[in-house]
């Protein structure tokens, strides 16, 4: 017999804004708690040192997490010059350190040139990525370094914001990118390009698929409002499942349709796009799930949600 959940059978997406020096799973724990909730996952991690947007998912809606997983980003960072370290960040060794103040500003958005459009990565040692179901930064942190493969990433916007000079000059830069992209990388070779080392002094999520900062909610609001018991107010700060497939086309079914569907049987829908995934809801807005467009122009089943009850 499967042992049953404990908490609220909550339904819907989070969007946190992630705090400083705290884990991504770390961050879905402390909502999970608050939340009282009986499911819930996160889409993708952000490092401790990184801040900003990160969807956590609750209930039927963890079913589309992986869209939010393979869903673009956006981050703005701060890249310190002159400093080389291990991990590619702040909280890393220091490898090599040199006086950088006779790189310019030009100097800086002649290399940038390089890191935009479609470019090949090696992800650091300090990922999350696993090697034999070992994040490889748990083998950074032991000293074992292992082969990584470089992965083709898109930069479809990068830009320099802000530049200030010094011995250890600072670059403020705005990028957005597919997923995988990892900016660490970008800082590290900018570094190797200008010959001065670089790595990234702050990291902050701006946007994650179709959600932005201004969707998100702090810990602390969480925590204001879970002392208060205002339940209901959380519970209204969660935005519905369907909101991480918008860009995805939407089908409307009669109730006799959607009843087939939820069978698992394909149905026709009139005026539905010519192939592809679907957003699948009633006529009523109740949403049901994805489906797929078949060769013959019914549309089947794929990921349904669970009706509450």
């Amino acid at each position: 017999m499967a042992r049953r959940r404990r908490g609220r059978p909550i339904d819907g997406i989070l969007v946190l804004d992630k705090p400083l020096g705290l884990s991504s799973n770390r961050a879905l724990q402390t909502a999970k708690h608050l939340y009282f909730a009986a499911k819930a996952g996160h889409t993708g991690s952000l490092d401790p040192l990184a801040t900003g947007v990160l969807p956590l998912c609750f209930g039927e809606a963890t079913k589309f997490s992986q869209y939010l997983l393979d869903a673009d980003k956006a981050y703005t960072s701060t890249f310190t010059l002159g400093t080389a370290t291990a991990s590619g960040d702040a909280d890393g060794e220091i490898l090599e350190q040199m006086d950088a103040s006779h790189i310019s500003e030009c100097d800086v958005a002649t290399a940038l040139e390089q890191f935009r459009g479609e470019i090949e990565q090696v992800p650091s040692m300090y990922s999350a990525l696993k090697k034999d179901g070992q994040p490889l930064y748990k083998l950074a942190r032991q000293g074992i370094e292992v082969e990584r493969k470089s992965r083709r990433v898109v930069i479809k916007q990068l830009e320099l914001r802000e530049f200030r000079t010094g011995a250890a000059p600072e670059v403020d830069v705005y990028i957005e990118c597919t997923k995988g992209t990892y900016v660490r990388s970008i800082a590290e070779d900018l570094g190797k390009a200008l010959e001065c080392g670089a790595f990234v002094s702050a990291l902050r999520r701006t946007k994650a698929g179709p959600f932005t900062l201004d969707d998100s909610v702090t810990l602390q609001t969480l925590e204001a409002l879970k002392e208060n018991e205002e339940l209901r107010q959380m519970d209204e700060l969660l935005m519905p499942a369907d909101a991480a497939l918008e860009a995805m086309p939407l089908v409307r079914l009669s109730e006799s349709s959607g009843y087939y569907m939820r069978q698992g049987q394909p149905v026709m829908v009139p005026n539905a796009p010519c192939d592809g995934m679907v957003r699948v809801a009633l006529e009523t807005g109740e949403f049901l799930g994805i489906g797929e467009i078949l060769d013959d122009g019914r549309v089947a089943p794929r990921r349904l949600v669970v009706a509450a009850q």
